[in-house]
């Protein structure tokens, strides 16, 4: 089975960590920017399997443009994305996969913190095994 590649863009270098250690004890391989223009050329230099990407970095609104720009490229344009954020819990942002992906190309949005359990169900879902 071949590893899978999970691309974190996040600033909060904590919670990547924590997010490595749950993954890599999954047998994924996870490679991390701490921003959005990183982010955009790593997921194109490495093409990761899948993205956990944060909202709230350098802007407000940094983790909504990537994503944008994820979906725009040829080569990014089909990755599985899952925002993580706390962006909800101050705004009361709410977002439903079958209704507002058009607003934000993202395949899950979950809820900062979210559980190692949960982060693993969500990739799986998202990952399936490779043959």
């Amino acid at each position: 089975m071949t590893e899978r590649t999970i691309l974190v863009i996040d600033d909060d270098i904590d919670l990547v960590e924590i997010i490595r250690v749950t993954l890599e004890s999954e047998g994924y391989r996870v490679i991390d920017a701490q921003n959005g223009k990183r982010g955009l050329e790593m997921a194109l230099e490495d093409q990761p399997d899948l993205i956990l990407l944060d909202v709230m970095m350098g802007t407000v609104d940094e983790g909504f443009q990537v994503a944008y720009q994820l979906r725009k490229g040829s080569e990014t344009k089909d990755i599985p994305i899952l925002m993580l954020t706390a962006v909800s819990d101050q705004t009361g942002f709410a977002f439903d996969p079958a209704t507002d992906q058009e607003f934000l190309p993202v395949d899950e949005f979950l809820e900062k913190p979210v559980s190692p359990r949960t982060l693993i169900d969500l990739v799986r879902k998202h990952l399936p095994p490779s043959a």
